[in-house]
């Protein structure tokens, strides 16, 4: 059973830094493509970044420069590195994988099949 649990949110000041993290149970997460997506109160869940099995990323254009996503194959943990946070990044972040395997993975929701719980980040100005 393929569990996938976040941890790392917090409150912060608009600037300051989250690292998020997702340890993963029952999947091997160098095996696909890996992502972080994020839902606000009344928006659309949207991706965030992702990690191919190649770690090539991929950014959504409103973090680029900003955030980095990596993972610990050892520790089988994807992690969301955030700085330079804006009150605009305030959301529940989902941890998810996707059984595509490219060498790129993109941010479409579609492709991601199993999800975790979230974890929230609020950063205030």
């Amino acid at each position: 059973q393929v569990q996938l649990v976040e941890s790392g949110g917090g409150s912060v000041q608009a600037g300051g830094s989250l690292r998020l993290s997702c340890k993963a149970s029952g999947y091997t997460i160098s095996r696909t493509c890996m992502g972080w997506f994020r839902q606000a109160p009344g928006k659309e869940r949207e991706g965030v970044a992702t990690i191919s099995i190649f770690t090539r990323t991929t950014f959504a254009d409103f973090v680029k420069g900003r955030f980095t996503i990596s993972r610990d194959n050892a520790k089988n943990t994807l992690y969301l590195q955030m700085n330079s946070l804006k009150p605009e990044d305030t959301a529940m972040y989902y941890c998810a994988a996707s059984p595509r395997a490219g060498l790129y993975c993109d941010l479409d929701l579609p492709d991601y099949n199993n999800w975790g719980q979230g974890t929230q980040v609020t950063v205030s100005s």
